[in-house]
């Protein structure tokens, strides 16, 4: 027995009996982890903070590994009681997934493209049939064969060559987003020799089959920050760099647009936009700019025919659609299409021959408006309940009237649609299968309004089991994430169901910092006005509180990455507002993280939350770091995740935060950290093994609740 590992009293305990005694009534218990303290002093802006953390970035260091392990010991012992409950969550969630399964196909240039899921399998089959879905299979990829032997594989930015013979793809097998370039001939089953490593992964073909063009990465900030072009046959070393991106808080990217016609390349930060564009028939040509890159101007291109459309936020908030001519592409030239509107949020589009399809947002929905290029006639299509997600699917054609969209709400799984713009005709071509009686009639959502500090009103998403009381007795599981603009819409899981099922109300609470309600949405829960996010979230625990959905006693929540954030402010604070929470993979350290350019993402997200070297953003930031503001206190149950790989966030963070919080914290309630040791920010590849931190999570929330089973 190692004593390090066991408190006094166990000890005592464990004596008094072997000694025979049968007073002892303590239960054995494991002491957590110290991780010890080595003082970095940190100054700037005449402000000093020690960090007695620092030390843990060190990737390298045994002693920091040494540590991550004692606490996935600590955090295993905390959990053994939960081992059975855990193994019967991941079956049960895993029980659900149709294990042979494929998607919906879709045609591109003369085939049929599809993927596939065998029987017990963790990877995807990446298949094609040619001109009908009668025709042979053809076998792109077989992930499961390629994955054996790593513990993370992952395929990325499969590319078809414009004749169909040769395959272009990414592979990353550590899950540091780092991706090495692979050829395949599809028509031998041979991979070509070249290999080309550190790069974003998906590649974009010309239109002679024989060169590539690909982003380069910065091994050390994560960056894609050069366009190469690589000649099938060459070294990678002898591709040739055709543009660099000096400028470190944009990130350079490649595609080709839906025509097939033009090569982008898109230089992309927070608040502005630049792309350059060369037709892919001419490959060794040089790139035109297509509108030089100004502060606060945001655009995205595609072409059609004779000119360009251009979604952008020009004088236009909510961003407005506008057209150029393919040979005069500058800002002066661009003509109105669609016009801003105060209270509709152009999302995206789609270009048809015959037809335009806008994404707008409206009143926090997505809405498609169809019209009709010639006729001048337009229509949205009816989604048929009140709160639902909608997205474009694969629409890699111009000639038709077909549009291929997904659908979802909390309570409809994710299908898929061919809608005819012509005759309004909406076909399902499939439904997620939940296996094992799934009925969407046992469950209701709702959408509310919770008021958040300044009187702005918070959407609320919700779905529990019909039939539930609001009598104060329910436990509660609330998500938030707010940051980036991105939207989390109400979706369906049937990850979930473990919980709804067990009497579970899950929540989303759409706070500020996200784009659910448009652009000003997103612009007050960002910069100097980062904190709406944290105090909207806790306007939501507290209506859903008032309400009778749930109690202080019953409430949890859960948020990761720039969510983890939320999570890590929102309890210091309210530490007493919630009796559990996860925060998975999350950024915490705000303040050292953003001061180091060597760390990825760091110098790209100034404009999300301020350049700590300027003293203003230095002191907001300071004021709701959670790793800055963990205080003498109590806090509630808390069990925070990350992967040794993280890319995104790096795994010191949340290490440096709990060793802190077990350091300051006076209460007794459980603080866990588990590391997943093999992965990064996405946690495992396989589409099962994933489930088993889901597992672990969902086996936390049900022992708060003194639920067993």
């Amino acid at each position: 027995m190692k004593a390090d590992k066991y408190s006094v009293n166990a000890l005592i305990c464990m004596l008094a009996l072997i000694m025979g005694s049968s007073s002892c009534k303590k239960i054995i218990t494991m002491t957590p982890p110290k991780a010890e303290k080595i003082e970095k002093t940190l100054s700037l802006h005449g402000h000093t903070r020690i960090d007695p953390y620092f030390w843990l970035n060190e990737r390298e260091n045994p002693a920091v590994l040494d540590y991550l392990k004692k606490e996935n010991e600590y955090t295993d012992f905390m959990m053994k009681d939960t081992k059975e409950l855990q193994e019967k969550l991941y079956n049960e969630i895993i029980g659900r997934i149709k294990q042979t399964d494929m998607s919906v196909p879709y045609k591109d240039n003369g085939y049929y493209y599809y993927t596939r899921y065998e029987e017990g399998k963790e990877y995807p089959v990446y298949c094609r049939k040619r001109d009908n879905l009668e025709a042979p299979e053809e076998v792109l990829l077989n992930v499961n064969e390629m994955a054996e032997g790593y513990d993370y594989y992952q395929v990325g930015g499969l590319s078809v060559s414009p004749d169909n013979k040769l395959l272009a793809f990414g592979v990353d097998t550590v899950s540091r987003r780092l991706y090495t370039l692979r050829i395949k001939n599809l028509e031998t089953g041979e991979y070509l020799p070249d290999e080309i490593c550190n790069t974003m992964g998906s590649p974009t073909w010309a239109a002679d089959n024989k060169t590539l063009f690909y982003a380069l990465k910065d091994v050390t900030t994560l960056r894609p920050y050069r366009i190469m072009r690589h000649a099938l046959g060459m070294a990678g070393e002898k591709d040739v760099s055709v543009f660099e991106e000096e400028d470190e808080t944009y990130s350079a990217y490649v595609y080709k647009t839906k025509s097939k016609e033009y090569v982008i390349i898109a230089l992309v930060s927070t608040l502005s936009n630049e792309y350059r564009f060369l037709k892919a028939d001419d490959p060794s040509g040089s790139f035109r700019l297509f509108h030089p890159r100004e502060r606060e101007l945001e655009y995205d291109i595609d072409h059609f025919e004779d000119r360009f459309y251009i979604r952008t936020n020009l004088e236009a908030k909510n961003f407005r659609l506008m057209e150029t001519p393919v040979n005069n592409t500058s800002k002066n030239a661009w003509k109105e299409v669609i016009p801003h509107r105060d209270t509709v949020l152009l999302e995206n589009f789609e270009l048809f021959k015959d037809y335009m399809v806008l994404d707008e947002r409206i009143n926090g929905l997505t809405r498609f408006r169809v019209i009709n290029m010639h006729k001048n006639s337009e229509y949205y299509i009816d989604m048929g309940e009140q709160a639902y997600t909608a997205w474009f699917s694969a629409n890699p054609e111009f000639k038709t009237d077909q549009l291929r969209f997904g659908y979802s709400s909390m309570t409809t799984p994710t299908s898929t649609f061919d809608f005819s713009m012509k005759t309004k005709e909406r076909t399902l071509l499939k439904q997620q299968e939940v296996v094992g009686g799934f009925n969407p009639e046992d469950y209701y959502a709702e959408r509310l309004f919770a008021t958040a500090t300044d009187g702005s009103k918070i959407p609320i998403s919700l779905v529990y089991r019909k039939g539930t009381k609001k009598d104060g007795s329910n436990p509660l599981f609330l998500y938030g994430y707010g940051s980036y603009g991105n939207t989390t819409d109400p979706y369906f899981s049937s990850v979930r169901l473990s919980l709804l099922d067990r009497g579970f109300i899950y929540a989303i609470a759409h706070v500020r910092g996200g784009q659910i309600m448009g652009r000003d949405w997103y612009e007050d829960g960002k910069l100097l006005k980062k904190t709406n996010t944290f105090t909207d979230f806790i306007a939501c625990a507290e209506f859903l509180i008032k309400g009778g959905y749930t109690s202080e006693e019953k409430i949890m929540a859960y948020g990761g990455s720039a969510g983890g954030l939320l999570i890590g402010a929102v309890v210091n604070i309210r530490p007493d507002l919630f009796k559990g929470v996860i925060a998975a993979v999350p950024f915490v350290d705000v303040v050292t993280t953003m001061l180091d350019e060597s760390i990825p993402l760091t110098t790209s997200e100034y404009d999300e939350w301020g350049n700590p070297n300027e003293k203003e953003y230095y002191d907001y930031m300071l004021s709701y770091s959670p790793y800055d503001n963990v205080e003498k206190k109590d806090y509630p149950n808390m069990l925070v995740t990350t992967g040794l790989h993280d890319s995104q966030v790096q795994y010191w963070e949340p290490a440096k935060w709990v060793a802190k919080l077990r350091d300051m914290k006076k209460d007794d309630n459980m603080l866990l950290l588990y590391t997943n040791m093999e992965t990064g920010h996405s946690g495992a590849s396989g589409r099962f093994e994933a489930h088993r931190e889901t597992a672990l999570e969902y086996a936390f929330l049900l022992k708060l609740m003194g639920i067993k089973e």
